[in-house]
C-alpha cells in the first residue's frame, strides 16, 4: 500500500481517496449532464480514479457509465480500465419481507446496464430493518452473482458489528465495510473495527466533512437555524449536536485550521486525513461540486499528520460526549431524530 492507493481485494487496487455520487443525484443544484461527465473525467485525472454511487442515485450510475465510455473512446480501453466504480444495492424497506434471488438479480443487472460494463467492481449491500431477518440470504444470493462474474467483489453498507458478524459467519467474502465516520463520529472505532480487522474487511468512508460542515466556511459561523439548505446539511447538523454542540464544533473547526494552517490545506482535507489515518480505513469517499474541488480533494492524499496534530484533534474530540452505539443505530430508529429523516423506499417505480 502506498499513500494514494489500497489494495481493497486481491489484485483489486483503488484511490485512498473515492469520488462520491451523492451529490450528482439531485437535492444539490441541477445538474448539467455534459459538464458532470467532464468532471468525473477530471477528477480521474486528479488521481481519484474511484468512484462511489449507488442504485438508488438518480441518474448517477449512467453520468459514470457515460464517463468510462468518453475515456475508453477517447483514450483506450487500457486508460478506461482503470477507473474502479463501487455502487450500492438498497432494497427498499417495503420489499425486505418477500426479497427474493430474481430482485437481487434484477437490481444487479440493472447497475450493469447504467453502468456500461460486464461486471460490477463493488456491490456494497445495505439493510434497513433488522427486525426483517433474510440480509444473509440476500448476501448470499449476491454472492451466486460474484460466482458467475457479474460482481468483482462484495461489500456491506453500515451494517452493525453482530449483524455484520453474522454475514461473515455465512462465509460471505466480504472486502470493505461503507459507514459514516470523521472527527465527529467514531463510532466504527469501537467493537466494529476489531471484527473487521480479524476478517480482513477494510472502510469506505462517507461523512468525513460533515456535508461541508467541517470547513471553512463554518468557522467562526452562527448555529444555523431550520430549515437548512437541503437533507445533508440536516443530517450532520444532528451529528454536531450528539458530539457536543456548536460551542465544542467551533472548538474543533479551530483545531482543524490550525493544523491545516500548517500544512497549508484547509480544514475539509485535514477532516478527511485524519479519517485516512484511523484503523481499518481504507478511503475516504467525498463529493466534489466542480473540477477544481476534485482538484482540492486529491490533495488529502499528500496530507501527512504528525502526533502534535493528532494530539491537537485528539484534544477537542475527547471534550465531546461521543456518539452513542454501533455503526448505524440512530440512524436505524426510524421515529428517533437521526432516522426520521431517511427516505427508506427510494427504488420504488425506478427502472
Amino acid at each position: 500500500m502506498t499513500a494514494k492507493t489500497f489494495e481493497l481485494g486481491p489484485g483489486y487496487t483503488i484511490s485512498r481517496v473515492i469520488r462520491g455520487g451523492w451529490q450528482l443525484a439531485g437535492g444539490h443544484g441541477a445538474i448539467d449532464r455534459s459538464q458532470a461527465v467532464a468532471d468525473l473525467i477530471a477528477t480521474f485525472d486528479a488521481g481519484i480514479w474511484t468512484y462511489d454511487c449507488a442504485d438508488i442515485y438518480t441518474g448517477v450510475e449512467e453520468l459514470i457509465g457515460a464517463a468510462r465510455l468518453r475515456l475508453a473512446s477517447e483514450r483506450g480501453l487500457d486508460v478506461a480500465a482503470r477507473m474502479k466504480v463501487h455502487t450500492k444495492l438498497v432494497p427498499d424497506l417495503e420489499r425486505l419481507a418477500t426479497i427474493s434471488r430474481d430482485y437481487i438479480r434484477g437490481i444487479v443487472d440493472q447497475s450493469l446496464r447504467r453502468l456500461k460494463t460486464e461486471r460490477l467492481d463493488l456491490v456494497q449491500f445495505h439493510w434497513w430493518d433488522y427486525d426483517q431477518p433474510r440480509y444473509v440470504d440476500a448476501m448470499g444470493w449476491l454472492d451466486e452473482l460474484r460466482l458467475e462474474g457479474k460482481v468483482r467483489n462484495l461489500g456491506t453498507t453500515n451494517f452493525d458489528t453482530p449483524r455484520l458478524a453474522e454475514i461473515l459467519a455465512a462465509g460471505i467474502p466480504l472486502v470493505s465495510q461503507q459507514l459514516q465516520y470523521s472527527v465527529l463520529d467514531q463510532r466504527p472505532g469501537n467493537s466494529l473495527a476489531a471484527l473487521a480487522k480479524q476478517n480482513g474487511v477494510s472502510f469506505l468512508c462517507y461523512g468525513s466533512v460533515a456535508g461541508g460542515f467541517l470547513s471553512d466556511k463554518w468557522l467562526g459561523a452562527a448555529e444555523p437555524t431550520t430549515p437548512l439548505e437541503n437533507r445533508s446539511l440536516v443530517k450532520y447538523k444532528l451529528i454536531i449536536d450528539d458530539f457536543g454542540g456548536w460551542d465544542l464544533f467551533q472548538h474543533l473547526l479551530q483545531a482543524l485550521k490550525a493544523v491545516g494552517d500548517r500544512h497549508g490545506v484547509d480544514i475539509a482535507t485535514i477532516a478527511s486525513a485524519w479519517v485516512l489515518e484511523q484503523p481499518q480505513v481504507a478511503a475516504v469517499i467525498v463529493g466534489a461540486r466542480n473540477q477544481a474541488h476534485a482538484l482540492a480533494n486529491a490533495g488529502i492524499m499528500d496530507v501527512a499528520l504528525d502526533a502534535d496534530d493528532r494530539a491537537r484533534i485528539a484534544a477537542v474530540i475527547a471534550q465531546g460526549a461521543g456518539l452513542e452505539g454501533d455503526v448505524y443505530t440512530l440512524e436505524r430508529d426510524r421515529h428517533g431524530r437521526h432516522g426520521s429523516i431517511m427516505h427508506y423506499n427510494l427504488n420504488a417505480g425506478k427502472k
